[in-house]
Parts: structure tokens; sequence; C-alpha cells
């Protein structure tokens, strides 16, 4: 097994190799700061839109913008490995920006999946890869199960 997360430019180069065996690239982002059921969930429903699942990861730095200061709980080198754990993820990445659409154009997915929690208008990356004719799928929503809702119950008193 390869060392993950991969680099932008280790994924150029793997996703060449499974473009030359036809294979059906599903990629995926998000920040996956606290694994739980909805994410496993999703990622299963993604896994089974192609042959190959891709999933970015962000980094420290960008989930401590999109979620405030207090995030991620765990380091983006522990969130990697837990998602590189999943038989449904074949290939992890990071990505530091606030959208993944440089890694987008980089690997030319055709599919691009996001969680029920977002609708494909939401989606700034829902035209750039419907710009080479790849597909936008939303896939279900695992209702209370969120990482936001997980801390919420850690966090509350007892009793």
């Amino acid at each position: 097994m390869a060392l993950m997360p991969h680099s932008a430019e280790e994924i150029r180069r793997i996703v060449a190799g499974h473009r030359a065996a036809r294979r059906r690239i599903v990629f995926t982002n998000g920040c996956f700061d606290i694994l739980h059921r909805g994410h496993v969930e999703y990622l299963k429903q993604a896994k089974r839109l192609g042959d190959v699942l891709i999933v970015a990861v962000n980094d420290d730095a960008s989930v401590s913008r999109l979620k405030g200061p207090a995030r991620p709980v765990n380091t983006v080198s522990d969130r990697s490995a837990v998602l590189d754990g999943l038989s449904s993820v074949d290939h992890v990445v990071e990505f530091g920006e606030d959208t993944p659409i440089r890694l987008i154009e980089l690997v030319r997915p055709d599919v691009y999946v996001k969680g029920g929690d977002y609708t494909p208008d939401r989606l700034p990356e829902a035209a750039v890869v419907r710009s080479w004719g790849g597909e936008v799928v939303v896939v279900g929503h695992v209702a209370d199960r969120s990482t936001t809702a997980v801390i919420d119950r850690i966090r509350a008193p007892s009793g």
C-alpha cells in the first residue's frame, strides 16, 4: 500500500493509470474531522458510483477557516489515516484551499459526490465538473449524524 495521503502530483499520475485502465473515477471531499456513521455511509454510496474513490481532505488550516478556531479536533494526518483504512476509499489527498476546485480540475472526475446536506446549486465545484461532462451527485444524508452533533453531545453536561 502506498503511503498516504498522496500529493496532488501523485494523484495526477495515479488517475492517469486508472483512466488508461478505463476505470470510472469518483471524487469527493470534506473535513472528516470526527469520522462517524454518516461519513461511512456517504463514502460507501460514493464508491458505488464508480470504480475508484478519491477523497480529498481539508488540511488543518482550512478546517479552522471553515469550521472555527476550535477545529479540527483531529489532525489531517489522523483524519487521512482513518479514511485510508476504509474499504470504500481508494486514495486520499490533502488540500489547503477552501474549495477543492484545483484538485477537481487536476483529477477531472467522472463523478463528483457530496453528502445530502448539500444541493448542487450550493456547490461552486458543480459547474467545473459539468464543464467536461462530469456528473454531480448528492447522496443520501444520515439524519442527526454530523461532527458538530457529536462534539455537542460530548460537551453536553451529563446527568
